[in-house]
């Protein structure tokens, strides 16, 4: 019986184009990636007059009544310090890890999986797959747009209240208010640890990822304790909590596998290879 032939001449022109495509939008995302420290100045920029905007309308359509400035302390202050979290969080981690700095890798390891070789610090940054690029950079992003993704949403989703509220309705302002504020302190900080390659990074995602969901748990176990909770907000806070749960488990299930075993994951905050 006659075999067909394999045409291997278009495999390798099959396998070039790829590898061409491949090195070409490593080289975009090293470029998008050596930009943003420049550009950040910018998006905090956008991010409170964006943010700024939508809070002051919230404000003003605020469900209690605001009659003296202690009123519109309790509800300008949450939005306060929702806006300036990812700002101080983007400022401290840059303060507390610096540029081109070698830091030193953990004393014991928590990601087992696989045959691994370690590098010294320097090999592993001379390393080609050294370095926040690649699918690492959708990674950045993701962790960037996940600060106004959720503060957008507890703006869309939480009526702005003050003491004047019931209990339910205070508790729920508050809780939501501190899980937006947390939240985006926390992703800053992961983004800035990723982008300056530092070895405790995926460390510190997880622990974001596991803060996330604790605070989801806690709001729906401090709301339901208050009480003449409406069903009908029950009901939505329990979707919008789902929601967030949702999202933060999907996020892990796609980026764990990912920074366990990614070549450059392992390169630039482990510093070994696979043996």
């Amino acid at each position: 019986m006659l075999r067909p032939a394999i045409h291997t001449p278009h495999i390798e022109q099959l396998a070039r184009i790829a590898r061409r495509t491949g090195d070409n939008l490593v080289q975009k995302s090293r470029r998008f990636v050596r930009a943003l420290p420049l550009r950040m100045e910018i998006v905090i920029l956008w991010w409170l007059i964006l943010f700024g905007a939508a809070a002051a309308i919230r404000i003003a359509a605020s469900v209690t009544p605001i009659e003296n400035l202690r009123d519109l302390a309790e509800i300008f202050m949450p939005y306060a310090l929702a806006a300036l979290a990812p700002v101080l969080g983007y400022r401290i981690a840059l303060a507390a890890f610096p540029a081109n700095t070698v830091a030193p890798q953990p004393g014991f390891r928590l990601a087992l999986w696989g045959r691994w070789r370690n590098l010294g610090p320097l090999d592993s940054r001379a390393h080609p797959a050294f370095g926040p690029f690649g699918f690492m950079a959708s990674l950045l992003v993701g962790m960037l747009l996940n600060i106004p993704v959720r503060s957008f949403e507890f703006l869309a989703a939480v009526p702005a209240m003050n003491s004047h509220a019931p209990e339910w309705g205070t508790a729920i302002f508050h809780m939501m208010a501190f899980d937006v504020i947390a939240m985006n302190f926390l992703y800053a900080v992961c983004f800035v640890m990723a982008l300056r390659s530092i070895p405790l990074f995926p460390r510190m995602l997880l622990f974001a990822w596991c803060m996330d969901l604790f605070f989801q748990f806690a709001v729906a176990r401090s709301v339901a304790g208050t009480p003449n909770l409406p069903d009908q907000v029950a009901v939505a806070l329990q979707q919008l909590l789902d929601g967030n749960i949702t999202k933060v488990l999907i996020s892990a299930a796609i980026w764990l596998p990912y920074l366990l075993l990614s070549e450059r994951v392992n390169v630039t905050y482990r510093a070994r290879v696979a043996a």
